[in-house]
């Protein structure tokens, strides 16, 4: 495989991805970051109900069109209750167990505009105190955010400006090793849409024209289920989802090479489309994986079950430890990268 020669403006994106706070519900900040590096690019990008962001690139065919997606929400919480020992009590936003997040930071973000940090913790956290600290259940009921802030009891956090229904989100932690590894919460999916973003890029620097017109759908609700379940143009032949790939044990996915999801908890992915996708890698030397996700699913299974006559797939950079902390390294990027390059320079298959 040739190297990509931006995957350093590739990590450097993901990087402030990552930075901006952006659960599902919560995500016009990072929005408005994609939208005006599109901008900037002279793309044009036009936004959906949902708050997602649609940019849109010429081809030589208009009657046949190509759309992909990244989702750029993820996961985070929302104040459940504001406690009478001065903390708050969470509901999780999106799939993932407690035990992930305790120890976090966090910050709480108000309705009114102010943020405040804190740092998620099994209330029976001292074991100078609590017997059973390490054997208590990390659950909703005994894990809490203790606010940094002079704090005692509900009234004085309310006093703050923190009240139910404020969103939290993560401490990303985002490191960039020197030997290629990115480590950071939130690389579902925020690696795909730097990777997505570089790719326009690529496309806009080489002034290439792309032989189908191709949408780039930046979706803001796939940690809850529908983010990409609309807003496809009905000459959409190919919905191809950019997505991680998840790693552990029965799988073959791993952090250097993309992985090309042939089934997940939705079904199979269009047969098809995955060959093709297949033979691009092979002919081009790129490395990859094929594997299933029991317990996954996508923006391009969503387009599928709300109705939408399309031809779909799933590619996406490995992934490991997936809605926890997680990592990657960058030649996973690169071969996600120079798939979709080719990709969209190609010829359709005549399903």
């Amino acid at each position: 495989m040739n190297t990509y020669p931006n995957i350093t403006e590739t990590k450097e994106q993901i990087k402030q991805l990552v930075a901006i706070p952006s659960p599902s519900g919560y995500t016009e900040k990072v929005i408005q970051h994609v939208d005006l590096f599109l901008r900037n690019l002279q793309v044009a990008t036009r936004r959906n109900r949902k708050g997602g962001l649609i940019a849109t690139l010429p081809g030589k065919n208009e009657k046949e069109h190509r759309m992909l997606t990244a989702h750029v929400d993820t996961l985070g919480a929302m104040v459940k209750e504001v406690k009478s020992n001065g903390r708050l009590r969470l509901d999780l936003i999106g799939g993932f167990k407690y035990n992930a997040i305790e120890g976090e930071y966090c910050e709480i973000h108000t309705s009114s505009g102010k943020v405040f940090t804190g740092t998620i913790l099994m209330h029976q956290t001292s074991v100078h105190v609590y017997k059973n600290a390490g054997d208590a259940k990390r659950n909703q009921e005994n894990m809490e955010v203790r606010i940094d802030a002079r704090v005692e009891n509900a009234e004085d956090i309310r006093e703050l400006g923190i009240e139910v229904g404020d969103f939290v989100s993560f401490d990303p932690r985002v490191e960039l090793t020197e030997n290629g590894f990115i480590k950071s919460r939130h690389l579902d999916d925020k690696a795909s849409v730097g990777i997505l973003l570089q790719l326009i890029k690529r496309l806009k620097e080489e002034n290439v024209t792309l032989p189908y017109t191709t949408h780039f759908l930046i979706s803001n609700n796939e940690e809850i289920g529908y983010g990409g379940n609309s807003n496809i143009p009905p000459e959409t032949v190919e919905y191809l989802a950019v997505d991680m790939g998840a790693m552990g044990d029965g799988q073959s996915t791993d952090e250097y090479t993309v992985s090309i999801c042939v089934k997940d908890a939705s079904g199979p992915y269009h047969y098809g489309l995955r060959k093709h996708l297949v033979e691009l890698a092979e002919s081009h030397d790129i490395s990859y994986k094929l594997d299933i996700y029991p317990y996954y699913g996508s923006d391009a299974s969503a387009a599928i079950r709300a109705g939408h006559d399309i031809v779909h797939g799933l590619i996406g950079p490995g992934i490991d430890s997936s809605h926890a902390y997680e990592r990657t390294h960058e030649t996973s990027l690169e071969c996600t990268e120079q798939l979709l390059y080719y990709y969209v320079l190609s010829e359709m298959v005549k399903y």
